[in-house]
């Protein structure tokens, strides 16, 4: 989906009301004509864009894994050093939790609903996003063994992804307190 300010396009509007949908009734609770009225359009006539429901699944939840990832790689490439590279990938993954509750919510709830093909794809995304944070982990605290700097990192994204069901903040305060968070959680590693 369009980050860069532009007006998004059809397809992105349309995934984004995918989005918001499936987050909120799952992915089996919602009809692709359901979509449609979202943007103004028949559900058939999104055909046009998508092959299935499920092709707009497997979009947005491929989608959310490689934007993670590409972003992670980013942070970590133009670091100054170590700890900067952890400040920047915590930044960047708590400022897309705070702005894409639905995607955050969609993913730990409807990955299943995804083709096996569509699932083995975003898990290798997953994967790779995860040794992004490992390395950047072990570079900064050398003391940390691989495994517990893989755990620290999924530790650290459950408590980053609680936001959907934890934003009782403004999205500056939460954004504060969860970096706060995952760097006390960092340091507890």
């Amino acid at each position: 989906m369009s980050t860069d300010g532009a007006t998004p396009t059809r397809r992105e509007q349309i995934l984004a009301a995918a989005a918001e949908r499936f987050a909120r009734a799952g992915f089996h609770g919602v009809g692709i004509d359901d979509i449609g009225k979202a943007v103004g359009v028949s559900g058939p006539a999104l055909y046009r864009h998508f092959r299935s429901k499920d092709a707009m699944l497997a979009e947005l939840l491929t989608g959310i894994s490689d934007r993670l990832l590409r972003g992670g790689r980013e942070r970590v490439g133009s670091a100054s050093d170590p700890e900067d590279a952890l400040r920047g990938l915590v930044r960047w993954h708590v400022d897309f939790a705070l702005r894409n509750p639905s995607l955050i919510t969609l993913h730990m709830r409807d990955l299943d609903s995804l083709t096996e093909h569509d699932r083995h794809r975003v898990r290798e995304s997953q994967r790779s996003y995860v040794e992004v944070w490992v390395e950047a982990l072990c570079r900064a605290r050398p003391e940390l063994e691989p495994a517990t700097a893989r755990a620290t990192a999924h530790a650290v994204f459950g408590l980053i992804n609680s936001t959907p069901f934890s934003a009782h903040l403004d999205q500056a305060q939460m954004a504060e307190l969860l970096g706060h968070m995952a760097h006390g959680a960092i340091a507890a590693a």
